[in-house]
Order: structure tokens, then sequence, then C-alpha cells
């Protein structure tokens, strides 16, 4: 069985040229938490079609609105590891 988890990123980064914040790349929506992207998860969803439509409904809102392309839809399978190896902090 898959989920359909949805998430809104607002965009903080100043990865682009002249420090402008990036949206997009390359069609896909950029998330770069370490330069200040902020990932909101609005649920998650038995098919990609409700999660889709959640997401028109979000769009309407404040805060969402004003970035109405950086939504994103993933895939999962339950009871599934998806995170399968250990992790290292780096100090900043």
């Amino acid at each position: 069985m898959k989920v359909y988890p949805l998430w809104h990123i607002s965009h903080q980064n100043e990865a682009g040229p002249n420090d402008e914040t990036i949206h997009l790349d390359d069609g896909d929506v950029l998330i770069d938490e370490q330069d200040g992207d902020d990932l909101k998860l609005l649920g998650i969803y038995s098919s990609e079609a409700v999660a889709k439509k959640r997401m028109r409904r979000a769009r309407l809102l404040p805060g969402f609105a004003d970035e109405p392309d950086c939504f994103e839809i993933g895939e999962y399978d339950i009871d599934e590891d998806h995170w399968t190896q250990g992790f290292v902090r780096v100090p900043v």
C-alpha cells in the first residue's frame, strides 16, 4: 500500500545569482533547509488524487498562495524502511 505525503516549501534560500531566492530547479521544487527553506507537511493521503485536491485548496490560503507552485507530493510504501542508515551531525 502506498501513501502520499503533501509538502509545501516556503523558500528563504539565497541560492540564486545575487543571493536571490530560487523556487524551482529544472521544473522541480528546490528544497534547501540548510539555506533557510521551511517545509510544512500538510498531510498524508491515500492517493495522489486526494493529495492534489488538498493542494488545490491550500493554494487559496494565506502564505501558501504566495508560493502556489512550491508543493511536493511524495509516494511511499507503508511498513517499509526509507532511511536505512544513521546520520552525522555537522557543527555550524
